[in-house]
Parts: structure tokens; C-alpha cells; sequence
């Protein structure tokens, strides 16, 4: 005899009962140990190699050897996790922000997938460990839309279990947690799940809005982009404190969700430096992208212009690619405007696609003034071309309109003048128009700027790189320690 429907829906019931139930089992058994505030971590003589001894600045055997009790043990109070879901290597702001902590005697994991290159000085630090993600598989990467929404779900869930290992069981308990954001989905989930259940402290830094990256691909009235803006305003509001990389980010935080968060602008770290004569034509000789130019480019002939980009959409690589075949046009109706070299740096998803309009508009011999080249360089490589070059130009529009393009920061580290895509709120908080660069809002405007600055006299440049070179005083940690060094309890 066929059960009744109520006897159906009870044992259903009973089923997913002792489903939850075996779960809840076999995670409190496995649970992650929380953090307990009664016990500091400890840096002792052995975890220093004599590497590490002689190159006390970096390894932090100096901060250990200054502050070490007589015992010979450093006790490390802040703790603390600091997460992208993304490439360490292509994330400076969280790099920079284990490095400061670090400087400071706290310890650091950080976490993150490692796909290209780290910074040097963080993988020379004894007081910081970089744990990586297992990254998703290539079959759940998508360009195509309706593709894209296929493989979403997966990658998502992917996501989910190796962050969460990563963070729950790779890592200890630390006191707080740092989460880049975005991306939002699943990191913010995740990490206020791994905080509730090891009694950590977390805090969001706020780089842009990921409902608003991903409106870029699917429209702004697509369901799926309304659903991420209410998930990342809901998994906003239990956070400790919050990061915003402008004044207008913050402002939006408080007017959307009610978030406070503290205005944390990027600055450059010390190792982009402005470069004298002698290191300039020294590195200009040495690199092989810009050996054959070096006297060139030194005898004001040929201009060096650097732009940096991450080959998304929204960096429209299309507009300068526009500006420079015009521009090589007019150089060849004026013989006093230069030559342009233009080096690419970055990597990402669309850079193929315009190598073959670069390699187009060469075979067709727009670019007959101008030659345009990419490169993916060492930190040290990058920060000396940034320091080499004529010009910097940003391609960032910003999905939001109140995120900031850090490229801008590291040019100004190295006194580099900057001109840049301009139409957005956040641009002027970071370029003073007309004293340490210039804005532009179209293709044929940005060639007219360099027609400007290199066609002239070299007055015009030569006041935007004196404003560049004033920027460039405004240091990270002058910025970091007084915000987040004080939200970390670390001592100056």
C-alpha cells in the first residue's frame, strides 16, 4: 500500500534531518580552533637563517633583535589574516599591508592564489606566511555570457571549499582578518563564517564595489547584479571596521548600507623612487625593450610613455591604441613632435585580443612614429621603468566611479606626471589637473595631450613632473600608520 502524503513529507523531513545533523557532527569534530586572547604568538632565534641575519631590514631580524625579551623571545600580539581572492602577486595593497604589519612585529598570513610573482621583501619576511588557494580548474573559466552564467554556480562553489579550507584549516587563529573586496562572492560569506566560529576580528577593504564589476558584464538591471549588490551589503554589516580606498567610496558605503568605513588612500611604498640621470640611462641601456631607444629617448627624439593595465574591460586599451595612430600621424606631418615608445605592462584576459590589433595597425602602417610593446616585469624592473619614462597614462573608467587606479600612486612614487582617463568622481583625489597631470575623456583628447606635452617646448611637462615629484613625499606607511597601524594596535 503507497504511503500517504503526510508520511512521505515526514520522512523526507527525517532524511534531510539526519543529513544536517551528520553534518553538524563532522563539522564541530573537525572545527577549527578559535583564537584565544590570552595567548600571543612568539618569534624566537630559530626562525632566522643566517640569510636572514644578513639581511636583517627585510627578513625583520632587526625588529626581532630590537624587541626581543631576555629570553630571546619576540612576543607577537597582532595576528592577523590577510585574504584576496585573487593573485598576490597582482594585488600591491594587500601586499603592502602584510609588509607594514610585518614591519610593526605582527604576523601574517597571507592568503591568496600565487600565480605570478610575489613582492620580494614579503617573501624575505620571517613575520609573514604566504598560504596559497588551490585555484579552480581551466574548465570553469568563461568569457562567453551564456556561458558564463553556466559556470558561475561551480566556480563559486569551488571557491567556497578552498577558501574556506584555506582560511579554517591551513592557517591558525589570528586576532583579525583582512579581506580584500572585491571580489565579493563567496569571500565575504566565507570569512564571516571562518570569524563567527575562531573568534576573529574582521575588517573589509574596500578597493571597489563587486555588484558594480560585474554590472560591466552583465548590465546593471540584471537580476544576478541586484542580487550581488544586496549580498555585499549584507555581509557588510557585521564587520569590525571597514576600509575605503577614497573619501567618495566611504561616502557611498554610508549612503547605500550604512557602512563607516575609514578612508585608507593608497600611497606608494618605498621601493618606487624617483631615479637620477645616471640610473635612468643606465636602466634604459640594460632593459632589453628600451636598449635601442636608450639614446633616443635620452636625446628627447623619442618620448617614453608606460602604462600599466590589467587588459579588462574596463580599461578601454582600444583608446590609446586610437590616440597613438593618430598621433604617429600627425609626428609625421610635424617633424618637431617625437617619437613615441610605449611599453605595456600587465597581463589578463584581453591582451591577446588587442596584440592582434597592435600587430594590425602596425601591418597596415599606422604606426609608423610609434612603437608599441608589451612586457611583464620584475617589481624592481617596473618601479625603475615608471622611474625612466616620459609619461604615465592610466586607462582606468572605474565601474563604480569612486575607486582609484593605484598604477597613478606608483607613477607618482617614481615622480612620474600622469594623464589619465578623468571621468569619474574619485579622479581628483589623487591628479591635480594641470600641476601633477591631466585628465581626458576621448581618444582624440588624449592625443592632443601628448601632442601638447611633447610637441612643445617641454615647459608644460616639465610643471606636471614637479607636481609629480612633490606627490610622490605622501608615503604608505605615512598613510597606513595612523589609520590601520592604529586600528591594529601596533606600536610606531
Amino acid at each position: 500500500m503507497p504511503k500517504s502524503w503526510p508520511d512521505q513529507l515526514l520522512q523526507m523531513l527525517l532524511t534531510l534531518a539526519v543529513i544536517l545533523s551528520t553534518a553538524l557532527t563532522i563539522f564541530i569534530i573537525t572545527l577549527p580552533s578559535s583564537y584565544s586572547h590570552f595567548q600571543s604568538g612568539e618569534i624566537t632565534e630559530e626562525d632566522f637563517t643566517e640569510d636572514d641575519r644578513q639581511h636583517a631590514g627585510r627578513s625583520g631580524y632587526s625588529y626581532y633583535h630590537n624587541h626581543r625579551d631576555t629570553d630571546g623571545k619576540l612576543k607577537t600580539e597582532c595576528t592577523i589574516q590577510i585574504v584576496v581572492l585573487g593573485d598576490i602577486g597582482r594585488s600591491p595593497r594587500m601586499q603592502y599591508h602584510a609588509l607594514s604589519v610585518a614591519s610593526h612585529g605582527g604576523r601574517v598570513d597571507l592568503i591568496g592564489y600565487v600565480e605570478s610573482e610575489v613582492h620580494p621583501d614579503v617573501q624575505r619576511s620571517r613575520f609573514i606566511s604566504v598560504v596559497p588557494i588551490k585555484p579552480h580548474p581551466k574548465q570553469l573559466q568563461a568569457s562567453n555570457r551564456l556561458l558564463f552564467l553556466l559556470v558561475a554556480p561551480l566556480k563559486v562553489l569551488w571557491q567556497v571549499f578552498s577558501l574556506y579550507y584555506a582560511l579554517g584549516y591551513q592557517t591558525k587563529a589570528s586576532k583579525w582578518m583582512l579581506v580584500q573586496n572585491p571580489p565579493s562572492i563567496p569571500t565575504m560569506a566565507v570569512a564571516q563564517f571562518v570569524c563567527f566560529f575562531r573568534n576573529t576580528r574582521l575588517v573589509i577593504d574596500w578597493h571597489n564595489f563587486g555588484y558594480s564589476i560585474l554590472a560591466m558584464r552583465l548590465g546593471s538591471r540584471h537580476p544576478l547584479v541586484t542580487l550581488a549588490k544586496w549580498y555585499e551589503g549584507l555581509f557588510s554589516q557585521d564587520a569590525t571596521a571597514h576600509f575605503a580606498v577614497t573619501n567618495a567610496m566611504a561616502r557611498v558605503l554610508k549612503k547605500e548600507w550604512a557602512v563607516e568605513a575609514l578612508a585608507l588612500h593608497d600611497r606608494p611604498p618605498n621601493h618606487f623612487q624617483p631615479l637620477t640621470s645616471i640610473q635612468r640611462s643606465t636602466f634604459l641601456a640594460s632593459l632589453p625593450d628600451t636598449a635601442k631607444y636608450a639614446a633616443n629617448i635620452e636625446d628627447g627624439s623619442w618620448r617614453l610613455i608606460v602604462s600599466s593595465t590589467s587588459w579588462t574591460a574596463d580599461e578601454d586599451f582600444a583608446l590609446l591604441l586610437d590616440a597613438l595612430v593618430d598621433y604617429s600621424a600627425r609626428a609625421a606631418e610635424n617633424e618637431r613632435i617625437p617619437k613615441i615608445l610605449a611599453i605595456i605592462t600587465g597581463k589578463g584576459p584581453l591582451k591577446q585580443y588587442y596584440l592582434n590589433h597592435i600587430q594590425h595597425s602596425k601591418e597596415n602602417g599606422k604606426l609608423p612614429n610609434v612603437d608599441i610593446t608589451t612586457a611583464w616585469l620584475s617589481a624592481a624592473d617596473y618601479a625603475s621603468l615608471l622611474g625612466s619614462a616620459d609619461l604615465g597614462i592610466s586607462l582606468h573608467t572605474s565601474s563604480s566611479g569612486v575607486d582609484l587606479p593605484m598604477k597613478v600612486v606608483d607613477m607618482f612614487g617614481t615622480g612620474l606626471p600622469v594623464v589619465g582617463w578623468s571621468k569619474f568622481e574619485a579622479w581628483t583625489e589623487l591628479v591635480q589637473e594641470g600641476k601633477n597631470g591631466c585628465g581626458f575623456d576621448s581618444a582624440e583628447g588624449l592625443t592632443q595631450l601628448l601632442q601638447d606635452l611633447f610637441g612643445d617646448d617641454g615647459q608644460r611637462l616639465k610643471i606636471l613632473r614637479q607636481g609629480a615629484l612633490e606627490e610622490c613625499n605622501r608615503r604608505w606607511d605615512d598613510e597606513w600608520m595612523p589609520v590601520a597601524g592604529q586600528l591594529f594596535q601596533l606600536k610606531p
